[in-house]
């Protein structure tokens, strides 16, 4: 593979990680019915969404025109197990359960994706940083609607 094929493959692992965030969050932001969670969901999507351009400005400046967002039979995966997991519990504690599943997947999947992408490039390592820092953070954040 050559190097822009390597930065390529790197750059859309990080960005189908980052927008199977942003579309978790957006499934599940109809089924919260408690205020300060919808923000805070809202400020974790506002984040990743942020992540999100980084990779598409990255994307231009590298003239790579094949970036991917997860394919349709994975959002629709996604989805169903949203709506599957919620159909009967909608409440805090299981939304917060869900999104911290899904954080820690997010969290493995940096780390496998930076070791496997080890040296392709200094600036996605920043951008794949950031997004385990921020998904390290939203732990904290998500931690207290278990109650």
């Amino acid at each position: 593979m050559d190097e822009k094929e390597l930065i390529t493959k790197y750059l859309n692992a990080i960005y189908q990680n980052i927008r199977t965030a942003v579309q978790s969050i957006e499934d599940i932001i109809p089924k919260v019915e408690d205020d300060a969670f919808v923000s805070e969901l809202s400020k974790q999507q506002d984040e990743y969404s942020c992540l999100a351009k980084e990779c598409e400005v990255f994307a231009k400046a590298e003239k790579i025109e094949n970036l991917k967002d997860n394919n349709w039979i994975e959002k629709a995966k996604l989805w169903a197990s949203v709506n599957m997991s919620t159909i009967t519990d909608n409440s805090n504690r299981k939304i917060a359960e869900l999104m911290l599943i899904g954080t820690f997947m997010g969290i493995i999947t940096c780390l496998k994706d930076k070791h496997d992408h080890k040296g392709v490039s200094k600036e996605l390592d920043e951008i794949i940083d950031k997004l385990y820092n921020f998904e390290r953070e939203n732990i904290d954040r998500l931690l207290p609607y278990l109650d």
